[in-house]
């Protein structure tokens, strides 16, 4: 039996760690460049953290922090102070600094770090510089629950490199010029050093970490991307940091290694997850760029090919349906929730893959490629217009049939994500407003589609998409709108008794650009957007904060989600309200400097009033969509 540790059987935080990123590896460290001290440190390898400690020290002594910067998304330098070896003065001497980068290698992914020595002394110096390394192989799902495994003992082969190995899954580091010493399950890597004011010293470790099990790998290389110009330097900056992590997040299924999509982000995400990657390649699409076109294709692509089949309670498979999340093995999301490896258990996925397609081809997707999903979109079209409505009273809706499945299935997963205005949280089945609208224009922009690229035998289906979708939109006001259209709303979703969850919440943003609303409808919706109830000031809350369940730090109920107002911007430009969509985007611009450029999955709805914004401290950065968000500013700008 495996040994596992219990660390705090709480989620780890994130907010004030380093990560860098090279999918399918990351490693998550403190400023200071060590690993060990929070639970989430280490480097990882797909879905298993290769190592979990890393910390260097100077003749037995602790290095003091400096400054650190990430030097791209897979990269970063450390620099500390070794104040042992300093000779008096209150100037600090003695600085050492770590050069880390994460590079993919035939045989896994590589971390090398250089570590270099420099001292302003009158007088040569001696010492050791030692380096104390651990790996646990534990599961990422578990490190996020708050446990882990023990520590593995290293087994030393030659005389500069050592391993570790659980199952399929391998760890080697390799220093020359170190001497080599384990301590327990602790690798301890020596080097003696000698430096002086003119000559620094510098030595070099790597660690490849590989998993025979993995389902994804580094994505094959894109074309060159369309130069994305905008005269706000913030903006600039924003897609300058976006579009190199989003480079760096991009992966490939080992089944078909030539069809890139991209990961939804670091450090519990990084994999294939339907919604995320179809919304991420979704606002990223600009006409006549060949590296969107290209992402797109690739997403649609991989997605077809795992298109659900077969009727399936345990993964919620069902014929036409779109997937949610890949996985090497099951995933426990916590003690209730178990994963299957390939999980189908997404209300929105399908649509979104649909309108994805449609806005592929509107930016050039190259039309016999359109042909080449022309199967998929009907399978698409077909769980649509049947299965997607589990009750046939005409809306699309959720509910999981296992007990250990997701409670919720839109992008707000979270249990008590769907609540009434009062604070009470909404029983399933669930019908979401959003997905709705997402249904609307996907059933039309598919039958476009075959009617444009298809045959004759699908005009019947065709027809059937279209008259769907009207029957829809003719009915939805009624359900879901609540008051008059003037001062009313679009409440977020109807209960297992088709009762209005009355809450106001951001789902209204995804209403625009669908058709799903009127002319005043959709005005109404664009004036509560940027009312201060919804906006904070630096984005659009998930729940208003005149509701009762409103937090600012609730992860679905207060909170700003940044690719959450960018889909509201995309919408409000859609639909033509272009002073909303500014407000929106100079939101999410006047938060952006704050976090560096490198934008927050999500982070606290405080008021912008209130100070600048605070993180949310299990916040993933880089995210996928967050990243992709900032095309969709630039746009509105």
């Amino acid at each position: 039996m495996k040994s596992r540790t219990v660390m705090t059987q709480l989620q780890p935080l994130l907010h004030e760690q380093v990560v860098i990123v090279n999918a399918p590896a990351q490693a998550i460290a403190a400023p200071d460049g060590s690993m060990g001290d929070a639970p989430v440190q280490g480097v990882y390898q797909s879905d298993v953290r290769a190592l979990r400690l890393r910390a260097l020290s100077v003749t037995g002594s602790a290095l003091e922090h400096l400054s650190v910067e990430r030097c791209g998304a897979a990269a970063s330098r450390h620099r500390a102070l070794a104040r042992g070896l300093d000779r008096g003065g209150a100037d600090p001497r003695s600085i050492i600094t770590t050069d880390r980068t994460l590079v993919p290698a035939d045989d896994g992914t590589v971390l090398t770090e250089t570590l270099t020595v420099r001292i302003a002394q009158d007088r040569p110096v001696s010492t050791t510089l030692t380096l104390e390394l651990a790996a646990d192989l534990s599961p990422l799902a578990m490190i996020k629950g708050g446990e882990r495994l023990s520590d593995l003992p290293w087994t030393v082969a030659g005389g500069d490199t050592a391993s570790v190995r659980r199952g399929q899954v391998r760890a080697v580091v390799n220093a020359p010029e170190a001497r080599l010493e384990t301590v327990g399950t602790r690798l301890r890597l020596h080097w003696d050093v000698s430096v002086a004011a003119d000559i620094p010293f510098t030595a070099s470790w790597s660690l490849t970490a590989s998993d025979d099990d993995a389902v994804v790998q580094p994505a094959p290389a894109l074309p060159a991307r369309k130069r994305r110009g905008t005269p706000d330097a913030r903006a600039a900056a924003w897609l300058e940091v976006a579009l190199d992590d989003l480079d760096h997040l991009l992966l490939a299924r080992r089944a078909t290694p030539t069809q890139p999509f991209a990961a939804a982000g670091a450090p519990w995400f990084l994999t294939l997850f339907g919604r995320d990657s179809l919304w991420t390649s979704r606002l990223l699409l600009e006409a006549a760029d060949p590296w969107s076109l290209a992402l797109a294709e690739g997403t649609l692509r991989t997605l077809a090919d795992l298109q659900g089949r077969r009727y399936d309670v345990d993964t919620a498979e069902q014929p036409g349906k779109i997937m949610h999340e890949l996985r090497r093995e099951a995933n426990a999301v916590d003690a209730d929730t178990v994963l299957p490896p390939l999980y189908y258990g997404t209300i929105d996925a399908t649509e979104l893959w649909i309108l994805t397609l449609t806005d592929a081809r509107r930016a050039g997707l190259a039309e016999p490629v359109v042909r080449e999903l022309l199967d998929p979109l009907r399978r698409a079209l077909s769980w649509l217009t049947t299965c997607a409505d589990t009750d046939g009273d005409g809306f699309i809706e959720y509910v999981d049939g296992t007990g250990r499945g997701l409670a919720n299935q839109g992008w707000k997963d979270s249990g008590d994500s769907i609540q009434f205005a009062d604070g009470r949280i909404a029983q399933g089945p669930i019908a979401l407003v959003e997905v709705q609208a997402y249904a609307h224009a996907a059933a039309l922009a598919g039958a476009e589609l075959l009617r444009d690229f298809g045959n004759g035998d699908d005009a019947v289906l065709a027809a059937t998409a279209t008259t769907w979708a009207a029957a829809l939109r003719e009915r939805f006001a009624e359900a879901f709108w609540r008051g008059d259209t003037a001062d009313g709303y679009p409440v977020i979703a109807l209960d297992a008794r088709k009762q209005q969850v009355d809450s106001l919440a951001s789902n209204i943003g995804h209403l625009l650009g669908t058709g799903i609303l009127d002319r005043a409808q959709s005005r109404r919706v664009a004036e509560l957007l940027v009312s201060p109830e919804l906006n904070s000031g630096y984005g659009v809350r998930t729940l208003a904060s005149t509701m009762a369940g409103y937090w600012p730090l609730s992860y679905h109920g207060g909170s700003v989600w940044t690719h959450d107002t960018a889909i509201a911007i995309d919408g409000l430009l859609r639909d033509g309200f272009t002073s909303q969509a500014r407000t929106l985007a100079e939101a999410l611009l006047t938060a952006a400097p704050c976090f560096g450029f490198r934008m927050p999955e999500l982070f606290s709805g405080t008021p912008a009033d209130d100070g600048a914004p605070v993180p949310y401290p299990a916040s993933c950065r880089p995210q996928a969509w967050a990243a992709a968000a900032g095309a969709v500013v630039a746009r509105a700008l």
